[in-house]
């Protein structure tokens, strides 16, 4: 199992930023793409970024130019840096990681989700 840990979210006023990490720790074999995503009261889960782990970033249309996702191999973690916050950016935002093992092919892991609420 790889455990995913997010950390960095909190209360930010309109236009402030905020970095959000998580830490991949556990059976790690062989990460593929890494990922952000976020869910707001009422609504489904929407990708936000992602970053594979050879080839071109992805960004959601809402954040583009805004938000910056980046990884660090090494360490197996993911970062966003999230720049002119804006009040609809609010939700709880979720690490994913994508691996391949032998046995059980790619699987998806989840973190458990960090707040964050940008105020007007």
């Amino acid at each position: 199992q790889v455990h995913l840990v997010e950390s960095g979210g909190g209360l930010v006023q309109a236009g402030g930023s905020l970095r959000l990490s998580c830490a991949a720790s556990g059976s790690i074999f062989s990460i593929n793409a890494m990922g952000w995503y976020r869910q707001a009261p009422g609504k489904q889960r929407e990708l936000v970024a992602t970053i594979p782990r050879r080839g071109s970033t992805k960004y959601a249309d809402s954040v583009l130019g805004r938000f910056t996702i980046s990884r660090d191999d090494a360490l197996n973690t993911v970062d966003l840096q999230m720049s002119r916050l804006k009040p609809e950016d609010t939700a709880v935002y979720y690490c994913n990681v994508n691996q391949w093992t032998a046995v059980t092919g790619t699987q998806a892991y989840w973190g458990q989700g960090t707040q964050v609420t940008v105020s007007s």
